[in-house]
């Protein structure tokens, strides 16, 4: 695996096995695919913040690698502070994950690196794997070229999980990580917290050190005193 500026690591909670389909079992099949090398294509992922685009680039990363391609992921949002010379080398990879291109989007020397990764990847028939908040058509990209390039592959639109399936997600995230979350613990979270599966998944998190630390099952009680003994911010709302 490419290692990228800044140390960049990936999660490793960021695998297929841990994300939770929903509504997204097609987009799921064709990375799961693109991974395997089953599927030389371009792939374009979009949707809402905490529909699991990075969750399923990084998954990607991780299948490919385990597939022994030559992958990488690179993220383009705010924070990541990277330069177009990131992209230097990339199209003589196998599989590239780009995250946030829509970030980048009518910057002329990161569209034109870019143009020339999509060529080289496509002459030499790899896969590049793209996440953004709107579709190809609907980001602001200069190059008319590059809008074309990037419509013309498999466009999946990511939407997010119901109640229901948070539940079942988070029991899955929590088995990944050994431990039992009980129906009536998983409601109770999705209750009293933020519903976004980011702020989800972090809370399990940390639970999961917390369980840890203190030899405890995730009951109800214990996941209370938790939230309880928290910042202000992240308490539970009695509401």
């Amino acid at each position: 695996m490419q290692q990228l500026p800044l140390e960049l690591r990936l999660a490793d909670f960021a695998v297929m096995e841990t994300f939770f389909p929903g509504n997204n079992a097609a987009a799921v099949y064709a990375l799961e695919q693109i991974a395997r090398v089953e599927s030389r294509a371009v792939i374009w992922l979009w949707g809402a913040t905490g529909t699991g685009k990075t969750h399923l680039l990084q998954a990607a990363v991780h299948a490919g690698d385990q597939a022994g391609s030559r992958c990488a992921y690179l993220p383009l949002g705010p924070g990541a502070d990277l330069l177009p010379d990131a992209l230097e080398g990339m199209g003589e990879l196998d599989l590239i994950c780009i995250d946030d291109i829509h970030a980048v989007a009518g910057r002329g020397d990161w569209e034109t690196g870019l143009f020339a990764l999509y060529e080289r990847l496509r002459a030499r028939g790899e896969r590049l794997v793209m996440a953004a908040d709107r579709a190809p058509l609907h980001v602001e990209f200069a190059l008319p070229d590059l809008v074309s390039r990037f419509s013309s592959g498999a466009t999946f639109r990511l939407t997010s999980l119901t109640d229901d399936e948070k539940v079942s997600a988070m029991q899955l995230r929590a088995a990944w990580r050994g431990l039992t979350l009980p129906d009536d613990t998983a409601r109770f979270i999705i209750s009293r917290v933020d519903r976004q599966s980011r702020s989800l998944f972090d809370l399990l998190d940390r639970l999961d050190r917390a369980a840890l630390a203190a030899q405890r099952k995730l009951t109800v009680p214990f996941v209370r005193s938790i939230l309880e003994t928290s910042s202000p911010a992240a308490r539970l709302s009695e509401e």
